[in-house]
């Protein structure tokens, strides 16, 4: 008797071999046959037309409060996602003394717009070290598995105390014991390190995070927790200091790749197109290529569109909000303050302002906020009506100065008129990052780097400007399906969302459909895989909202032979753990 049979199906399984026919069987959460699997199941799917894979693996997700209180996951569990990798770009919440936990909480706050309100109702503070915190996240069930990295700048906080404050220098003795830590963490089967280096990092004072500017012989003094154990990853996230010039580049890829040289282990890089530098990715992966050649392990994070946000009435940001007319209406209802702008006298008034400043003084809000609102008319060229099936890639004419030069009116005002539309609910795509060429053919190019995993989704940040957890959908959608050049094979797509992420982890467990390995899979159907446009609803602790972005085409997503989802639905069904890795 078998608890699952998914049948007729086409089998995608990971390893980048050619698709085929057959049905698959599952007993106590494994694959035990592919084949025929001939004999009777508890629970049948009916796969017919539809591509069988393996479940996703995102390995950049920021969960880390969230895991302590929603089993859902969501987004990424209606995504595809089976396993999600939490604990990026430095931030985090342990190891952590009780005095320091509104510190933490104002730390992700700024850094992943995550609200403080809901991490301080919803977080259930039941650990200090990071093995009871691990322990503590992995007490109750989740939709989908989960695996987690020892932050840097909690781990600094928790060894420094006041000390740890951006510029101050960590002591031998300090650097001794973030070592200790660290090797304690990956002895309870943490994933691995990270570190953050961004400008754009603040906390929700605006001051820089702790470990933003920490010494390369700090980092080669945690990273040597790694020397002796054959498991675990480093993940960094900088600017190589683009602000500072072209000089200023190798001395930062230099101090990361001491870290990873000290602990000999693989490290992931956030990598993406900017503006301030088109070209610098480039040199990343001139970088990389040249450590891979030195037998060095250096892989790239790759989104799979452009980085930016969506702006809007009910988002964290939109164009007016620094304006003053707007700023005496912000507290209303989202109707009230529709009504009010729809008055032609008020917009009159208000096309006629320019924004106040929205960063510095106590704002966690990036000062490339106020560059961006000072200079509205040339960023429109940049700016996107999402709609209803979201187009991530339209061309410049599709935008709202295109659309304001064709009406004859500002761009201003074009934006204006789009955030009414829908009653106030209409979003506007800004993408910020990888879309210097309004196109996708440097994200192309970095996707389709050998050193390349796709990443940077961000599940559970940035919950009122982005959702960029559907990021496996578009890639597959995208990528494989729509777009006319540098497609994607649904083989070479699926291994990288699955076991190219889980072997990078060391999960041997998954990340493929074989018999003997854990029975996550996706049962989808690629001709009519699509994403709607996100929604906003207001279902954090203390009543904190959040864009959520649904996806149709997903038949079923099943976690350790159970249905976790059904149509784009979750089913309540909760087999998910913390993935301890060994």
């Amino acid at each position: 008797m078998f608890d699952l049979k998914i049948l007729h199906g086409t089998i995608v399984d990971g390893s980048g071999n050619p698709s085929f026919s057959a049905n698959i069987a599952v007993r106590d959460g494994r694959i035990v046959e592919i084949g025929p699997c001939d004999g009777p199941a508890a629970k049948t799917i009916d796969a017919s037309g539809a591509l069988v894979t393996p479940g996703f693996v995102d390995l950049h997700c920021h969960y880390d409060g969230q895991v302590s209180w929603d089993a859902d996951l969501a987004p990424s569990s209606l995504h595809g996602v089976t396993t999600c990798l939490l604990g990026n770009c430095g931030v985090g919440f342990a190891p952590v003394r009780p005095s320091d936990r509104e510190r933490l909480i104002a730390l992700m706050e700024g850094v992943e717009d995550i609200p403080g309100s809901a991490l301080s109702e919803g977080i259930r503070w039941r650990w200090s070290s990071f093995p009871e915190y691990m322990s503590a996240v992995d007490d109750f069930p989740h939709a989908i598995d989960f695996a987690l990295q020892v932050p840097h700048d909690p781990l600094r906080v928790f060894v420094m105390g006041d000390r740890a404050i951006a510029g101050q220098d960590a002591t031998d003795e300090d650097i001794a014991q973030m070592r200790a830590l660290v090797q304690e963490a990956l002895d309870a089967g943490a994933a691995g390190f990270t570190t953050g280096r961004s400008d754009n990092h603040r906390d929700r004072s605006g001051s820089p995070t702790p470990a933003a500017e920490a010494s390369a012989r700090e980092l080669e003094g945690i990273a040597a927790a790694f020397q002796g154990r054959h498991r675990g990853i480093l993940q960094a996230v900088s600017d190589f200091d683009i602000a500072a010039g072209d000089e200023r580049f190798d001395p930062e890829y230099d101090v990361l790749e001491r870290m990873a040289r000290a602990a000999g282990r693989p490290l992931a890089l956030s990598l993406s197109q900017r503006d301030m530098a088109p070209e610098q990715w480039r040199r990343i992966l001139a970088r990389s290529e040249a450590a891979r050649g030195q037998g060095l392990d250096v892989r790239v994070l790759v989104a799979p569109r452009g980085i930016g946000v969506m702006l809007g009435l009910e988002a964290t940001f939109h164009p007016f909000m620094g304006f003053p007319s707007y700023k005496k209406i912000s507290h209303l209802p989202l109707a009230e303050r529709v009504a009010a702008m729809r008055d032609p006298a008020f917009k009159a008034r208000i096309l006629q302002e320019k924004s106040e400043k929205v960063s510095g003084d106590g704002s966690a809000i990036p000062p490339l906020a106020d560059m961006l609102l000072a200079s509205l008319d040339f960023v429109s060229m940049r700016m996107f009506r999402l709609g209803e099936r979201p187009d991530y890639e339209q061309p410049l004419d599709a935008s709202l100065c295109a659309e304001a030069q064709r009406r004859g009116c500002s761009p201003l005002e074009a934006i204006y008129d789009a955030m009414l539309e829908d009653e106030g609910h209409q979003l506007i795509y800004f993408p910020i990052f990888n879309y210097s060429g309004f196109n996708l053919d440097a994200v192309a190019e970095m996707l389709h780097h050998p050193q390349a995993l796709p990443g940077l989704s961000d599940g559970g940040a940035h919950v009122g400007t982005i959702c960029d957890a559907s990021f496996p959908t578009y890639l597959l959608a995208h990528w494989v399906r729509d777009r006319a050049q540098a497609r994607f094979s649904i083989e070479h797509a699926v291994r990288m969302l699955t076991s190219d992420g889980a072997r990078f982890l060391g999960l041997r467990d998954r990340g493929e459909l074989r018999v003997g390995l854990r029975a996550d899979l996706n049962v989808i159907d690629l001709d009519h895989l699509a994403l709607l446009r996100p929604r906003l609803v207001h279902d954090l602790p203390g009543g904190g909202k959040r864009l959520l972005q649904d996806a149709i085409g997903y038949r079923a997503t099943v976690v350790a032979g159970q249905i976790i989802a059904e149509n784009g639905k979750l089913t309540g069904l909760r087999p998910g753990r913390l993935a301890r890795v060994s």
